[in-house]
């Protein structure tokens, strides 16, 4: 376990790194939830979820959803560091006509639905989940959201049906870094008390520090053990994680560093974005 945990940090800094690098050379998109949330994307694509990157479309893979479809960098950079496409392609983020744009499409390997319409992700991961008891398949969907995209209605209809179905094969993750564009979560509208809240829509909630490797492996290893409802799991995370000046700062939300600002972050999370493929 140590060695994995060891192994999974340092992919998820070869993330961030990329993550960085695309978004300077992009000129523009969202870095805060991006870093926030890679080390939860890490644990999903380098270990805890079954998919081939030489079959993106192999029948019996997990599936992945990116609700926060602003936050496709994360997504991305594991991706090409899984070998679904090579890393050159990374630095076409939001380029007309390139593979990779500013929100999720199909048009990229490893990516099952086009996103970035927030609160619809929750309902689309459900309806792939039911498909998956219907056919009488085991494999799982994982669904990750922000924090202020509960404050949409459609995530807590998503979320009724999804206990009413007794969808034990879905997974939402909440990138819960407490910041959404406009400003703190709890000024804008209040998530709290967020545990409550699953529980009563009939789900069973884990909670983990974010950015805790094995603390994120053993809430996902919880949720499969979980029969009969859905999992939420709740990650408390830092939004700009792992660059000092992008921590906790709201700017960050939808602001690319400057260039300056790339060589002082890459500098920051040290080591290197090269990696070789660790997915089977």
């Amino acid at each position: 376990m140590e060695q994995k945990v060891k192994l999974l940090k340092s992919k998820t800094n070869q993330m961030r790194r990329l993550i960085i690098e695309m978004l300077a050379e992009a000129g523009s998109g969202h870095p805060g939830g991006s870093l926030s949330s890679t080390d939860i994307v890490g644990c999903l694509f380098f270990s805890v979820m079954r998919h081939n990157p030489k079959d993106p479309d192999w029948s019996e893979r997990d599936r992945f959803h990116l609700s926060k479809g602003h936050c496709c960098p994360a997504v991305y950079a594991a991706l090409s560091l899984c070998g679904y496409f090579p890393k050159k392609e990374l630095f076409g983020l939001r380029k007309l006509g390139a593979m990779l744009q500013g929100h999720p499409d199909r048009n990229t390997p490893g990516i099952e639905v086009a996103s970035g319409s927030l609160g619809q992700g929750l309902s689309v991961s459900l309806g792939m989940a039911l498909s998956a008891k219907l056919d009488k398949k085991d494999w799982r969907v994982y669904c990750l959201m922000g924090d202020g995209e509960l404050q949409e209605g459609n995530v807590w209809e998503a979320a009724m049906a999804a206990a009413h179905f007794k969808a034990d094969n879905l997974c939402a993750i909440v990138d819960y870094n407490r910041f959404q564009i406009d400003g703190r979560t709890e000024d804008i509208m209040n998530l709290e008390p967020i545990v409550n809240k699953w529980e009563a829509f009939g789900w069973h909630v884990e909670q983990c520090d974010g950015h805790n490797i094995s603390a994120l492996l053993d809430a996902f290893a919880q949720a499969r053990k979980i029969s009969q409802k859905p999992t939420v799991i709740i990650a408390h995370t830092v939004k700009g994680k792992g660059v000092s000046f992008m921590e906790h700062v709201v700017d960050f939300h939808g602001r690319a560093p400057t260039q300056q600002e790339k060589d002082i972050a890459l500098k920051e999370l040290g080591g290197t974005s090269d990696c070789e493929c660790i997915c089977e």
